[in-house]
């Protein structure tokens, strides 16, 4: 009897144990061996320059540099957590941002050279989020797909259904 009961303690614990995403960096998402990517952009941390970033969004989008940047295959269905910045491709009737890249910093995709693909992730969403500030980041958690797609502002490496979106905020 002991042992049917630890049994089924271990089959309801098990889902427990398995439902936390592994916390993901970007630099985790390109392969060690992989060349060195060095972006023509440093992402922006002086909000002064925020007015004069946010009126170049009727210009043209910049060129992507490394469309075709080596991914880490070993990611391909792990349920992850990753930090970033939305740049949307899809919008809802109701405002809500259902498809979208998720990149390491702001201004990337639209303002800036796009990131080397392996750090974009094209992400969708059924519910979707609702951005009142693009230089807001978020956490996105879902399963990863190591899985190529295109949009018309860049390439991505990466794809993930998101099951979780909300806004991150640095530890105290």
């Amino acid at each position: 009897m002991p042992r049917a009961l630890l049994a089924l303690l271990m089959l309801v614990a098990l889902p427990l144990w398995a439902a936390e995403p592994k916390e993901l960096t970007w630099p985790e998402m390109i392969p060690p061996d992989a060349p060195a990517q060095v972006p023509n952009m440093k992402p922006l941390h002086d909000l002064s320059q925020m007015s004069s970033t946010l009126s170049a969004e009727s210009a043209p989008a910049a060129k992507q540099e490394m469309p075709n940047a080596p991914v880490v295959k070993a990611l391909d269905g792990q349920r992850i957590r990753l930090p970033g910045y939305i740049v949307p491709l899809e919008v809802s009737e109701e405002g809500r941002t259902t498809e979208f890249l998720l990149v390491p910093y702001f201004g990337a995709c639209i303002h800036v050279p796009p990131p080397p693909s392996n750090q974009i992730v094209h992400v969708k969403s059924e519910v979707g989020v609702k951005l009142d500030e693009l230089y807001q980041p978020y956490w996105i958690e879902g399963a990863m797909q190591v899985k190529p797609s295109t949009s018309e502002l860049a390439d991505a490496g990466y794809q993930m259904e998101a099951e979780k979106i909300y806004v991150y905020e640095l530890p105290e």
